[in-house]
């Protein structure tokens, strides 16, 4: 029986599954850094919303609040968008009221060469923040 070569292609099937195990954790790692880091973003969002005086206050904000909890965080977006819940502003002072930021990120894959993976995955994150029901406010 002539078993030459045999060891070379057991050897590269080894490192074929080995590769393929380091890149799924890799694409895994970003998906799960990038879902805390989404889910930091909302809460800062609506954090920074709750103390602005005005609803167009808060939607700046909050813009700029969940891009740069995002960038300090190391994680990149093909696409960031946030959506800012906004109608406790028209509430009187003196009731409870909260606003609502909800941040959606496409975090890319594509440079994670494991096939079958997606281009990009979508992660979203909803954090609520109650408004002082005593502090001045313009719908």
């Amino acid at each position: 029986m002539n078993d030459r070569g045999s060891a070379t292609v057991e050897a590269m099937l080894a490192i074929t599954a080995i590769v393929l195990v380091i890149l799924l954790g890799v694409a895994g790692g970003r998906i799960t850094v990038a879902s805390a880091a989404v889910e930091a973003a909302a809460r800062d969002a609506a954090r920074q919303a709750s103390i602005a005086r005005s609803a167009s206050e808060a939607g700046r904000t909050a813009e700029s609040s969940a891009r740069e909890s995002l960038r300090s965080r190391g994680v990149r977006c093909d696409s960031v968008s946030v959506r800012l819940s906004t109608s406790g502003f028209s509430r009187p002072v003196g009731s409870p009221a909260t606003v609502s930021a909800t941040v959606f990120c496409s975090v890319p894959l594509d440079d994670v060469a494991f096939p079958g993976l997606p281009g990009s995955v979508a992660r979203r994150a909803t954090f609520t923040s109650p408004l002082d029901p005593y502090r001045g406010r313009e719908s």
